[in-house]
């Protein structure tokens, strides 16, 4: 077994604790199923929201589809001048078989611009 991290975001429709929650679901949801990917080899995950969306927590949103029992943390993103607003970005760190190259990286919505 190696040690991946995998990253992800997703741009929220508002600032509200209704489109945060659905927002973290969507994403997680996305980034196990795109890896093929059981809660039990998640080790933790890192989730930051950027400054503008502070109605919730992303990390509770997290809890009510099956990571109550992984390690969550919320953060800040960098408050940077012109960056995409109302965004969620996670990094799920988890144990499992594949190299690098084969992992997904999950961008929805308008975040997918913060891939090239």
């Amino acid at each position: 077994m190696s040690v991946r991290a995998i990253r992800g975001a997703v741009q929220v429709e508002a600032n509200t604790a209704e489109a945060i929650a659905a927002g973290t679901k969507e994403l997680l949801a996305e980034i196990m199923r795109a890896n093929s990917l059981e809660v039990e080899q998640v080790i933790s995950v890192l989730l930051t929201a950027t400054p503008d969306l502070n109605a919730a927590f992303p990390a509770a949103a997290a809890r009510e589809v099956g990571f109550e029992s992984t390690p969550l943390l919320c953060a800040v993103e960098i408050d940077v001048k012109g960056a995409l607003e109302r965004v969620v970005r996670a990094m799920v760190t988890v144990e499992f078989e594949r190299s690098t190259s084969e992992i997904s990286h999950i961008y929805l919505g308008g975040a997918k611009a913060l891939r090239r």
